[in-house]
């Protein structure tokens, strides 16, 4: 699952190199989903579903413990305090992860935007469902292997930015 894949261009490698998984992407944007098309149709990818709608949406639909991963890499960070209510990472939607997450399923968050990197952290790591996997900064400081750069992260660096990669795993049990 990717929640927000934007442009599509990481949920299109994923399913290049996972062939034998399906994937699930929710964007809401016109522009990202017809970006995805486009590249699903070039590519013949034939393991991605889109949902064209809000991922709360979707998450209340899933079954429990049906998700292997889930990406949610370089969401708006919503910066003014007034609109920290709108960011992705809080408690109600990290209990709704955790029901559809699998146990042991990881999950990957990324931002340029520091403040909202502390507020993943924190909200996760205060959640209870979920562990951080880092063991060093190598851990957060560097992009997964299997993870392309996608043009979010690349305008970031572009502009001289850092880049957070999180990794967690859904605890057993929780």
């Amino acid at each position: 699952l990717e929640i927000g894949f934007g442009g599509g261009e990481h949920i299109a490698a994923q399913a290049r190199q996972n062939p034998d998984v399906n994937l699930i992407g929710c964007e809401p944007f016109v522009n990202g989903i017809a970006s995805l098309l486009d590249e699903i149709d070039r590519d013949n990818i034939g393991n991605i579903r889109i949902f064209a709608d809000d991922a709360r949406t979707l998450l209340d639909a899933l079954p429990d413990a049906s998700i292997g991963r889930c990406f949610i890499l370089f969401p708006d960070p919503w910066p003014k305090t007034r609109h920290n209510r709108r960011r992705f990472i809080t408690g109600e939607n990290l209990d709704s992860l955790a029901r559809v997450m699998k146990d042991g399923a990881e999950l990957r968050l990324a931002s340029d935007h520091m403040e909202y990197v502390r507020w993943m952290l924190f909200h996760t790591l205060g959640h209870g469902a979920f562990e951080w996997t880092a063991r060093g900064p190598a851990d957060w400081r560097n992009r997964p292997v299997d993870a392309p750069q996608t043009r979010y992260e690349e305008k970031a660096l572009v502009r001289g930015e850092r880049c957070a990669y999180l990794s967690f795993r859904r605890k057993t049990g929780r």
